[in-house]
């Protein structure tokens, strides 16, 4: 067996690290370690200087391994990978401990911080020790793409890749293209005409060459893998089949329903809308009550189902500045009019909102503060010798006193939460949901349009609640990834993927049933289970179901893990000698 010559780099992360934990000590007890050739502390192992030391000292000092102690593999093992690889050393010999996370930001005690760290980088030595060179492995790309979703994102995307010879398939759940920002009548903060801005984009896609346009069509299952997907997609009774090589998620969010919250009334009163609900009145052309009548006294209330334990916990971003987009629209139509922002915090995110604040602000616009935790305010029927139609009743937290507000027109700024079939698509695409059920991107920082699912993009609000300059950004950026694999006309792929030792398969089929990637089928011929490589993610629950232990996970074999566990105890038990 060729020496082992292994270099370790425990990193600081400014203070994020080294705060909690002695990495200096660290880096020279590890250097003790058998097989450790060298062993460095730095502030900012991901930086380009300290990718540039590793792979310095892979020329210089012969490293045939590396160990990199620092943040979540998560967020930087691909970056270390690459450094290995420009050192001319296979990516795959290289082993990533997390002394963040699970480390410095979970403890208070910098002097078992640093033991634990210790441990950590030990174990991390050990596995990397039996760790094996993967070759790469690309696959062709088809240069079609499917968009689901015909919003603002799904419009936009589906233009950029259009517009550079490309085929898009763009399919949209209702009759119509422009999702919410076509009911939007003016944007904020500038207050654009949202139907101006969009209806071009609608005319062009429809018209465009490279676009096949899907109404009232959805997507029946996917199959297939990056640079080879296929669906079948159900519109009007009538299945078509579609391949293609990359797919984008542009099916946006929904807005909560208030109903269920009984403070506020909505559906009880006539007079009480949601936001959205609002957009409707404004582009009638006119504000008026449901009896015809100009209201006198409208109210606008903030995070209706946001920023509520028993709700959303989420701040849906986009109410703030709508809210105040609002009153300033009212205020035009209506100049003698009352008008109360009724809010708990005032969020206005974005370039040009906290100007938009500070214009609203001087307009003769009461701000009244409510405590989300001490009681949300209260809608009521007002009596018939009051002058208004609705009064509501709550403790203003600035001033410190109960107070009762008028209101003839009251507008909820309901929360945005995930699409109602977002769950279900991102199982028929293979991709995660985050716990509010909005999409997870790959990295929230570095790679913020992909997913864990090689090929398959998210874009717009299905994500996160966002607004449509930051939707449009969105999908151009997907949009070029596209672009790029297409024009490079291959892809890599993960190759830590499972392999079947024919000699012991039992041919139970127990990993077909349990795979969530539809990766492993059925050899009728050997009566063994078979696995497609490039499906394959390398989750490992097939291995961990596998009766025979045929099945194995490249990169996380037994000896690998075992030994890593093996490393951390020898680790532990010799400082807790000490």
């Amino acid at each position: 067996m060729k020496e082992i010559r292994i270099g370790v780099y425990v990193c600081w992360c400014g203070t994020n690290i080294a705060k909690m934990v002695d990495v200096e000590d660290v880096a020279r007890e590890i250097e003790t370690l058998d097989n450790v050739v060298i062993s460095r502390d730095y502030k900012y192992m991901c930086s380009d200087p300290g990718q540039d030391l590793v792979i310095n000292d892979i020329k210089k000092h012969r490293l045939n391994r590396v160990v990199v102690s620092a943040c979540s593999p998560r967020i930087h093992e691909l970056t270390f990978r690459k450094a290995l690889d420009n050192a001319g050393l296979n990516p795959y010999m290289f082993e990533m401990a997390n002394i963040r996370e699970h480390v410095s930001w979970v403890h208070t005690s910098r002097e078992e911080a640093t033991k634990k760290a210790k441990s950590l980088v030990a174990a991390a030595i050990n596995r990397v020790q039996w760790h094996e060179s993967l070759d790469k492995r690309s696959v062709k790309i088809n240069p079609a793409t499917l968009i689901i979703g015909g919003g603002i994102s799904g419009i936009s995307a589906a233009l950029e890749i259009a517009d550079a010879g490309k085929q898009v398939y763009l399919v949209e759940k209702s009759g119509n293209l422009g999702g919410y920002a076509a009911r939007i009548n003016l944007t904020s903060p500038y207050m654009y005409s949202s139907s101006q801005m969009i209806n071009p984009k609608i005319e062009k896609v429809l018209n465009h060459p490279n676009i096949k346009v899907f109404l009232d069509t959805q997507v029946e299952e996917v199959s297939g893998y990056v640079g080879n997907f296929e669906t079948k997609v159900n519109g009007n009774g009538k299945i078509t089949n579609l391949e293609f090589g990359n797919i984008i998620l542009a099916i946006g969010l929904k807005t909560f329903d208030p109903s269920g919250i009984e403070n506020y009334q909505y559906g009880k009163l006539p007079d009480i809308v949601t936001s959205l609900e609002f957009e409707d009145i404004l582009n009638s052309g006119e504000i008026k009550k449901k009896d015809g009548v100009e209201p006198q006294n409208i109210a606008i209330i903030h995070c209706v189902g946001s920023r509520n334990d028993n709700y959303h916990e989420y701040c849906s971003r986009l109410c703030c500045k709508n809210g105040l987009k609002y009153a300033n629209q009212i205020r035009s139509a209506l100049p003698g009019s009352n008008i109360y922002e009724i809010y708990a915090d005032m969020r206005a995110i974005g370039k040009g909102c906290e100007e938009l604040y500070s214009i609203t602000s001087r307009k003769d616009i009461m701000f009244l503060m409510f405590d989300q935790k001490n009681g949300i305010p209260e809608i009521r029927k007002a009596p018939e010798k009051e002058p208004c139609s609705m009064l509501i009743e709550m403790d203003e937290k600035l001033s410190g006193e109960r107070v009762e507000i008028p209101a003839d027109l009251v507008i909820l700024m309901v929360a945005k939460e995930a699409h109602p079939e977002a769950k279900k698509l991102g199982q028929t695409v293979g991709i995660s949901m985050c716990g509010n059920q909005f999409f997870i991107e790959r990295h929230p920082k570095l790679d913020p349009v992909a997913t864990t699912t090689d090929g398959v993009y998210v874009v717009g609000s299905c994500q996160a609640p966002k607004d449509m300059p930051d939707s449009v950004a969105q999908a151009r950026a997907a949009a070029a990834r596209i672009l790029a694999t297409i024009n490079k006309g291959e892809v890599e792929v993960e190759v830590t993927t499972a392999v079947v030792n024919e000699d012991i398969c039992c041919g139970c089929q127990t990993c077909i049933n349990v795979c969530p990637y539809t990766a492993i089928s059925f050899n009728e011929e050997k009566s063994i289970s078979s696995v497609n490589e490039v499906l394959c993610k390398g989750c490992g629950t097939c291995g961990s179901t596998c009766p025979t232990g045929a099945i194995k996970a490249q990169h996380f074999t037994d000896q690998q893990i075992l030994s890593q566990i093996n490393g951390l105890l020898s680790k532990t038990l010799e400082l807790k000698e000490v």
